[in-house]
């Protein structure tokens, strides 16, 4: 799951870096568990915590059907 996960977030990152922003993945857990590091201007931003629920995790969620959800750190 690891690896799928990367990819994600690697597919995410242009997104977010198109705005200012960016994300680091920190750990994938055995649960099912994303935790992430949102960073440059997501880490202000107003609107991280609708980013993180309305874009982050459901792209993920998408890509990598085992995932329960995703934390940011």
């Amino acid at each position: 799951m690891q690896k799928d996960v990367e990819k994600a977030v690697e597919e995410l990152r242009p997104h977010l870096q198109a705005d200012g922003g960016d994300l680091e993945l920190v750990e994938v857990t055995a649960a099912g568990i994303v935790k992430i590091r949102m960073l440059g201007a997501c880490e202000g931003c107003p609107m991280r915590e609708m980013t993180l629920k309305q874009g982050i995790t459901r792209f993920i969620k998408k890509k990598v059907p085992g995932v329960i959800k995703v934390e940011a750190i």
